[in-house]
Protein backbone atom coordinates (compact mmCIF):
# COMPACT_ATOMS: atom_id res chain seq x y z
CA UNK A 1 0.00 0.00 0.00
CA UNK A 2 0.90 3.55 -0.65
CA UNK A 3 0.24 6.71 0.98
CA UNK A 4 2.10 9.99 1.68
CA UNK A 5 1.17 13.20 4.14
CA UNK A 6 -1.40 15.52 4.71
CA UNK A 7 -2.27 16.67 8.12
CA UNK A 8 -6.34 16.85 8.91
CA UNK A 9 -5.77 18.45 12.29
CA UNK A 10 -6.62 21.70 12.07
CA UNK A 11 -10.31 21.49 13.89
CA UNK A 12 -8.05 21.28 16.97
CA UNK A 13 -5.67 23.52 16.26
CA UNK A 14 -8.98 26.04 14.95
CA UNK A 15 -10.19 25.18 18.50
CA UNK A 16 -6.80 26.07 20.39
CA UNK A 17 -6.60 29.42 18.18
CA UNK A 18 -10.30 30.22 19.51
CA UNK A 19 -9.83 29.72 23.32
CA UNK A 20 -5.71 30.68 23.74
CA UNK A 21 -6.74 34.92 24.03
CA UNK A 22 -9.10 33.41 26.72
CA UNK A 23 -6.14 31.82 29.00
CA UNK A 24 -5.85 32.52 32.61
CA UNK A 25 -2.52 31.51 35.02
CA UNK A 26 -3.50 28.71 37.00
CA UNK A 27 -0.61 27.43 39.67
CA UNK A 28 -1.75 24.03 41.43
CA UNK A 29 -0.42 23.29 44.84
CA UNK A 30 -1.60 19.73 44.38
CA UNK A 31 -0.33 17.39 41.99
CA UNK A 32 -0.07 13.88 40.77
CA UNK A 33 -2.40 11.29 39.69
CA UNK A 34 -3.37 8.11 37.66
CA UNK A 35 -6.03 8.38 34.81
CA UNK A 36 -6.94 5.66 32.29
CA UNK A 37 -9.33 6.11 29.16
CA UNK A 38 -10.34 6.01 25.78
CA UNK A 39 -10.92 7.46 22.44
CA UNK A 40 -13.26 7.27 19.04
CA UNK A 41 -12.38 8.96 16.08
CA UNK A 42 -11.86 9.60 12.41
CA UNK A 43 -8.62 8.79 10.75
CA UNK A 44 -7.45 9.11 7.62
CA UNK A 45 -4.30 9.05 4.96
CA UNK A 46 -3.88 10.30 1.55
CA UNK A 47 -2.77 7.33 -0.64
CA UNK A 48 -0.23 8.19 -3.13
CA UNK A 49 -1.98 7.51 -6.85
CA UNK A 50 1.24 8.59 -8.52
CA UNK A 51 3.14 5.71 -7.07
CA UNK A 52 0.48 2.83 -8.01
CA UNK A 53 0.02 4.12 -11.47
CA UNK A 54 4.37 3.48 -11.59
CA UNK A 55 4.00 0.03 -10.27
CA UNK A 56 1.60 -0.90 -12.68
CA UNK A 57 3.13 0.52 -15.51
CA UNK A 58 6.37 -1.16 -14.66
CA UNK A 59 4.03 -4.05 -15.20
CA UNK A 60 3.47 -3.01 -18.66
CA UNK A 61 0.00 -2.08 -17.67
CA UNK A 62 -1.52 1.48 -17.68
CA UNK A 63 -4.05 2.80 -15.47
CA UNK A 64 -7.58 3.69 -16.42
CA UNK A 65 -9.02 4.66 -12.86
CA UNK A 66 -8.50 4.61 -8.89
CA UNK A 67 -10.87 4.89 -6.46
CA UNK A 68 -9.23 5.10 -2.96
CA UNK A 69 -10.94 4.46 0.61
CA UNK A 70 -8.57 7.17 2.47
CA UNK A 71 -10.52 7.52 5.79
CA UNK A 72 -11.83 5.14 8.27
CA UNK A 73 -12.79 4.67 12.53
CA UNK A 74 -9.80 4.35 14.71
CA UNK A 75 -9.82 4.33 18.49
CA UNK A 76 -7.17 4.31 21.75
CA UNK A 77 -7.75 2.84 25.20
CA UNK A 78 -4.64 4.84 27.67
CA UNK A 79 -3.55 5.25 31.19
CA UNK A 80 -0.95 7.47 32.71
CA UNK A 81 -0.08 9.29 35.57
CA UNK A 82 0.10 13.20 36.12
CA UNK A 83 3.58 13.84 37.61
CA UNK A 84 2.84 17.35 38.41
CA UNK A 85 -0.37 19.71 37.15
CA UNK A 86 1.48 20.41 33.68
CA UNK A 87 3.20 16.87 32.89
CA UNK A 88 2.20 13.65 32.90
CA UNK A 89 3.30 10.25 30.76
CA UNK A 90 0.77 8.03 29.09
CA UNK A 91 0.99 4.30 28.16
CA UNK A 92 -1.70 3.47 25.50
CA UNK A 93 -3.01 0.85 22.95
CA UNK A 94 -4.46 2.32 19.23
CA UNK A 95 -6.02 0.58 15.99
CA UNK A 96 -6.11 3.27 13.28
CA UNK A 97 -8.32 1.67 11.21
CA UNK A 98 -8.54 0.07 7.82
CA UNK A 99 -7.67 1.70 4.34
CA UNK A 100 -7.50 1.06 0.67
CA UNK A 101 -7.53 1.87 -2.97
CA UNK A 102 -8.66 -0.49 -6.14
CA UNK A 103 -6.61 0.58 -9.37
CA UNK A 104 -8.33 -0.94 -12.78
CA UNK A 105 -6.06 -1.33 -15.03
CA UNK A 106 -5.39 -1.42 -19.11
CA UNK A 107 -5.65 -4.09 -20.55
CA UNK A 108 -8.72 -4.87 -18.21
CA UNK A 109 -8.20 -6.19 -14.56
CA UNK A 110 -7.70 -4.19 -11.24
CA UNK A 111 -5.04 -3.89 -8.63
CA UNK A 112 -6.48 -3.70 -4.78
CA UNK A 113 -4.67 -2.98 -1.73
CA UNK A 114 -5.56 -2.67 1.97
CA UNK A 115 -3.30 -1.95 5.03
CA UNK A 116 -4.20 -2.48 8.61
CA UNK A 117 -3.17 0.18 11.70
CA UNK A 118 -2.23 -1.21 15.27
CA UNK A 119 0.01 -0.68 18.04
CA UNK A 120 1.36 0.96 21.21
CA UNK A 121 2.92 4.14 22.45
CA UNK A 122 4.27 5.81 25.08
CA UNK A 123 3.83 9.65 25.33
CA UNK A 124 5.25 12.83 27.45
CA UNK A 125 1.82 14.70 27.91
CA UNK A 126 2.64 18.41 28.82
CA UNK A 127 -0.86 20.14 29.82
CA UNK A 128 -1.74 24.30 30.19
CA UNK A 129 -4.55 26.04 32.05
CA UNK A 130 -6.75 28.05 29.70
CA UNK A 131 -9.82 28.28 31.63
CA UNK A 132 -11.31 27.19 35.32
CA UNK A 133 -12.18 23.74 33.85
CA UNK A 134 -10.38 24.35 30.70
CA UNK A 135 -6.99 23.23 29.78
CA UNK A 136 -4.79 22.03 26.37
CA UNK A 137 -2.64 19.83 26.11
CA UNK A 138 0.35 18.74 23.38
CA UNK A 139 1.74 15.19 23.27
CA UNK A 140 4.74 13.81 22.19
CA UNK A 141 5.97 10.10 22.10
CA UNK A 142 7.12 7.11 20.36
CA UNK A 143 5.28 4.25 18.59
CA UNK A 144 5.63 0.01 18.19
CA UNK A 145 3.13 -0.29 15.07
CA UNK A 146 2.11 -3.08 13.24
CA UNK A 147 0.71 -3.12 10.01
CA UNK A 148 -0.98 -5.52 7.75
CA UNK A 149 -0.96 -5.40 3.88
CA UNK A 150 -3.35 -7.34 1.87
CA UNK A 151 -3.17 -7.40 -2.29
CA UNK A 152 -5.05 -8.95 -4.75
CA UNK A 153 -4.94 -8.60 -8.16
CA UNK A 154 -8.21 -9.27 -11.24
CA UNK A 155 -7.64 -9.79 -15.06
CA UNK A 156 -4.64 -8.54 -17.05
CA UNK A 157 -3.90 -6.51 -13.56
CA UNK A 158 -0.17 -8.04 -11.83
CA UNK A 159 0.49 -7.78 -8.00
CA UNK A 160 3.69 -5.19 -8.42
CA UNK A 161 5.07 -5.89 -5.04
CA UNK A 162 6.13 -9.94 -5.42
CA UNK A 163 8.51 -9.72 -2.38
CA UNK A 164 5.91 -8.04 0.19
CA UNK A 165 5.70 -9.71 3.87
CA UNK A 166 1.85 -9.93 4.97
CA UNK A 167 2.86 -7.34 8.51
CA UNK A 168 5.44 -4.97 9.08
CA UNK A 169 6.68 -3.91 12.52
CA UNK A 170 8.11 -0.35 13.09
CA UNK A 171 8.90 2.17 15.42
CA UNK A 172 8.00 5.50 14.92
CA UNK A 173 7.04 8.78 16.65
CA UNK A 174 3.75 10.77 17.40
CA UNK A 175 2.61 14.03 18.64
CA UNK A 176 -0.79 15.65 19.23
CA UNK A 177 -2.58 18.75 20.37
CA UNK A 178 -5.91 18.73 21.91
CA UNK A 179 -8.07 20.03 24.59
CA UNK A 180 -9.36 19.03 28.27
CA UNK A 181 -12.43 20.16 30.15
CA UNK A 182 -13.36 18.69 33.51
CA UNK A 183 -16.86 17.40 33.60
CA UNK A 184 -17.12 16.55 36.79
CA UNK A 185 -14.98 15.98 39.93
CA UNK A 186 -13.29 13.35 38.32
CA UNK A 187 -14.36 12.65 35.00
CA UNK A 188 -13.07 14.60 31.70
CA UNK A 189 -13.71 14.78 28.18
CA UNK A 190 -10.99 15.56 25.87
CA UNK A 191 -10.90 16.52 21.89
CA UNK A 192 -7.76 16.02 20.05
CA UNK A 193 -6.11 15.61 17.04
CA UNK A 194 -2.59 13.18 16.70
CA UNK A 195 -0.29 12.13 13.62
CA UNK A 196 1.44 8.99 13.46
CA UNK A 197 4.79 8.36 11.82
CA UNK A 198 3.88 4.56 10.14
CA UNK A 199 5.73 2.33 8.05
CA UNK A 200 3.96 -0.38 5.69
CA UNK A 201 5.05 -3.97 4.85
CA UNK A 202 6.27 -2.42 1.31
CA UNK A 203 8.69 -0.28 2.75
CA UNK A 204 6.68 3.41 2.21
CA UNK A 205 6.61 5.34 5.10
CA UNK A 206 4.31 8.61 5.75
CA UNK A 207 1.35 9.51 8.40
CA UNK A 208 -1.85 8.31 9.57
CA UNK A 209 -4.03 10.99 11.32
CA UNK A 210 -6.45 10.70 13.52
CA UNK A 211 -9.00 13.24 15.23
CA UNK A 212 -11.08 12.00 18.36
CA UNK A 213 -12.69 12.42 21.24
CA UNK A 214 -12.79 10.55 24.22
CA UNK A 215 -13.78 10.24 27.85
CA UNK A 216 -10.64 10.40 31.12
CA UNK A 217 -11.05 8.98 34.48
CA UNK A 218 -8.78 10.36 37.15
CA UNK A 219 -8.63 7.73 39.98
CA UNK A 220 -7.18 10.85 42.31
CA UNK A 221 -4.63 12.77 43.20
CA UNK A 222 -1.76 12.68 45.59
CA UNK A 223 -1.43 15.74 48.41
CA UNK A 224 1.85 17.92 48.50
CA UNK A 225 4.16 15.66 50.81
CA UNK A 226 4.82 17.13 53.81
CA UNK A 227 7.92 15.81 55.37
CA UNK A 228 7.60 14.19 59.11
CA UNK A 229 10.91 14.48 61.41
CA UNK A 230 11.61 11.20 62.80
CA UNK A 231 12.38 11.90 67.07
CA UNK A 232 14.78 9.39 68.19
CA UNK A 233 14.40 8.23 71.53
CA UNK A 234 16.78 9.63 74.32
CA UNK A 235 19.25 7.14 75.79
CA UNK A 236 19.31 6.75 79.23
CA UNK A 237 21.90 8.88 80.82
CA UNK A 238 25.23 7.23 82.26
CA UNK A 239 25.87 9.30 85.90
CA UNK A 240 29.44 9.76 85.86
CA UNK A 241 31.96 11.23 89.09
CA UNK A 242 32.84 14.92 88.66
CA UNK A 243 36.22 13.41 89.06
CA UNK A 244 36.04 10.89 86.17
CA UNK A 245 35.37 14.32 83.25
CA UNK A 246 38.26 16.52 82.76
CA UNK A 247 37.14 19.90 82.97
CA UNK A 248 39.21 21.23 80.42
CA UNK A 249 38.05 18.81 77.79
CA UNK A 250 34.69 19.57 78.03
CA UNK A 251 32.86 20.44 74.81
CA UNK A 252 30.79 23.74 74.76
CA UNK A 253 27.21 23.33 75.01
CA UNK A 254 24.97 22.68 72.34
CA UNK A 255 23.26 26.00 70.84
CA UNK A 256 19.82 25.02 70.45
CA UNK A 257 18.14 26.22 67.59
CA UNK A 258 15.56 28.98 68.03
CA UNK A 259 11.63 27.27 66.57
CA UNK A 260 9.48 29.80 64.66
CA UNK A 261 6.58 30.12 66.52
CA UNK A 262 2.86 31.16 65.06
CA UNK A 263 2.83 34.29 66.83
CA UNK A 264 -0.69 34.94 65.46
CA UNK A 265 -3.23 32.94 62.89
CA UNK A 266 -6.17 35.28 60.97
CA UNK A 267 -8.90 32.81 59.02
CA UNK A 268 -10.64 34.99 56.44
CA UNK A 269 -13.85 33.73 55.12
CA UNK A 270 -13.54 33.40 50.60
CA UNK A 271 -16.99 34.15 50.85
CA UNK A 272 -16.69 37.62 52.03
CA UNK A 273 -13.69 37.84 49.35
CA UNK A 274 -14.71 36.35 46.57
CA UNK A 275 -17.80 35.17 44.54
CA UNK A 276 -18.21 31.26 44.42
CA UNK A 277 -16.07 29.65 42.55
CA UNK A 278 -13.91 32.71 41.42
CA UNK A 279 -10.45 34.38 42.49
CA UNK A 280 -11.03 37.96 41.93
CA UNK A 281 -11.42 39.97 44.98
CA UNK A 282 -14.71 41.90 45.70
CA UNK A 283 -14.55 45.41 45.85
CA UNK A 284 -16.01 44.72 49.56
CA UNK A 285 -12.83 42.79 50.30
CA UNK A 286 -11.22 45.90 51.29
CA UNK A 287 -12.20 46.11 54.93
CA UNK A 288 -11.44 43.15 56.00
CA UNK A 289 -8.24 43.29 54.12
CA UNK A 290 -6.74 46.83 55.26
CA UNK A 291 -7.41 45.67 58.93
CA UNK A 292 -5.63 43.11 58.10
CA UNK A 293 -2.55 45.19 56.49
CA UNK A 294 -2.42 47.79 59.70
CA UNK A 295 -2.59 44.61 62.38
CA UNK A 296 0.71 43.46 60.15
CA UNK A 297 2.60 46.82 60.07
CA UNK A 298 2.39 46.76 63.88
CA UNK A 299 4.11 43.40 64.86
CA UNK A 300 7.35 42.47 64.20
CA UNK A 301 7.56 39.21 62.45
CA UNK A 302 10.01 36.70 60.32
CA UNK A 303 7.54 35.49 57.37
CA UNK A 304 3.84 35.52 56.55
CA UNK A 305 1.82 32.09 55.45
CA UNK A 306 -0.94 32.88 53.21
CA UNK A 307 -2.60 29.54 52.63
CA UNK A 308 -6.00 28.90 50.35
CA UNK A 309 -8.81 26.78 50.95
CA UNK A 310 -12.02 25.24 49.11
CA UNK A 311 -15.13 23.06 49.71
CA UNK A 312 -14.87 19.76 48.17
CA UNK A 313 -17.29 20.66 45.35
CA UNK A 314 -15.55 20.41 42.40
CA UNK A 315 -12.31 17.94 40.84
CA UNK A 316 -9.18 18.02 43.83
CA UNK A 317 -6.94 19.38 40.41
CA UNK A 318 -9.43 22.24 39.90
CA UNK A 319 -9.93 23.00 43.79
CA UNK A 320 -5.88 22.96 44.44
CA UNK A 321 -5.89 25.56 41.33
CA UNK A 322 -8.82 27.71 42.89
CA UNK A 323 -7.26 27.40 46.61
CA UNK A 324 -3.62 29.07 45.28
CA UNK A 325 -5.24 31.62 42.62
CA UNK A 326 -7.29 32.95 45.87
CA UNK A 327 -4.36 33.02 48.17
CA UNK A 328 -1.95 34.75 45.57
CA UNK A 329 -4.93 37.74 45.35
CA UNK A 330 -4.71 37.90 49.20
CA UNK A 331 -0.81 38.30 48.66
CA UNK A 332 -0.91 40.40 46.27
CA UNK A 333 -2.98 43.02 47.91
CA UNK A 334 -1.13 43.11 51.30
CA UNK A 335 1.72 43.57 49.28
CA UNK A 336 0.37 46.39 46.87
CA UNK A 337 -0.82 48.49 50.40
CA UNK A 338 2.49 48.26 51.62
CA UNK A 339 1.53 45.76 54.73
CA UNK A 340 4.47 42.96 54.02
CA UNK A 341 7.52 42.90 51.99
CA UNK A 342 6.70 40.43 48.94
CA UNK A 343 9.83 38.67 50.18
CA UNK A 344 8.51 37.95 53.75
CA UNK A 345 5.01 36.65 52.52
CA UNK A 346 4.56 33.00 51.19
CA UNK A 347 1.71 31.36 49.09
CA UNK A 348 0.34 28.12 49.11
CA UNK A 349 -3.28 26.36 48.07
CA UNK A 350 -4.31 23.01 49.89
CA UNK A 351 -7.44 22.80 47.77
CA UNK A 352 -10.06 20.39 49.74
CA UNK A 353 -7.36 18.62 51.77
CA UNK A 354 -8.85 20.13 55.08
CA UNK A 355 -12.10 20.95 55.55
CA UNK A 356 -13.31 21.94 58.83
CA UNK A 357 -16.70 20.72 58.02
CA UNK A 358 -17.93 17.47 58.97
CA UNK A 359 -19.55 15.44 56.26
CA UNK A 360 -22.10 13.45 58.11
CA UNK A 361 -23.40 17.26 58.70
CA UNK A 362 -22.85 18.19 54.82
CA UNK A 363 -24.10 15.73 52.80
CA UNK A 364 -23.81 15.25 48.94
CA UNK A 365 -21.63 16.43 46.12
CA UNK A 366 -24.03 18.34 43.52
CA UNK A 367 -23.57 22.11 44.19
CA UNK A 368 -27.29 22.70 45.54
CA UNK A 369 -27.88 25.80 47.62
CA UNK A 370 -27.80 23.95 50.64
CA UNK A 371 -24.57 22.28 50.53
CA UNK A 372 -22.84 25.53 49.37
CA UNK A 373 -24.08 26.99 52.30
CA UNK A 374 -23.41 24.40 54.92
CA UNK A 375 -19.48 24.17 53.36
CA UNK A 376 -19.29 27.55 53.62
CA UNK A 377 -16.44 27.31 56.35
CA UNK A 378 -14.76 25.28 54.35
CA UNK A 379 -13.55 27.76 52.13
CA UNK A 380 -11.17 30.43 53.71
CA UNK A 381 -7.60 31.59 53.50
CA UNK A 382 -5.45 31.52 56.32
CA UNK A 383 -2.99 34.02 57.15
CA UNK A 384 -0.82 32.71 59.82
CA UNK A 385 2.50 35.20 61.14
CA UNK A 386 5.66 33.41 61.99
CA UNK A 387 8.42 34.78 64.24
CA UNK A 388 10.55 34.13 67.06
CA UNK A 389 10.65 35.39 70.39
Amino acid sequence: MTFKSKSPMVLVAAALALVGPLSVSAQPAVSGGWYAGGSLGRTRVTIDDARITSGLGGEGLGTTGIQNRDSGNGGKLFGGYQINPYFGLEFGYFDLGKFGYTASSSPAGSLTGEMRVKGWDADLVGTLPLMEKLSAFGRVGVTSTRVTDQFSATGAARIPYASATPSQRSTGIKYGIGLNYDLTERLAVRLEGERYRIKDAVGNRGNVDMVSVGLVYHFGVSPASRPVAAVAASPKPIPLSAAAIPQATLPPPPTVPVEPLILSRVSLSADSLFDFDKSALKPTSQRSLDKLANDLKEVQYDTVQVTGHTDRIGSPRYNASLSYRRAAAVRNYLVQTGAVPAQKIVVSGEGEAHPVTEAQYCRGRAPTPALIACLAPDRRVDVEIHGTR
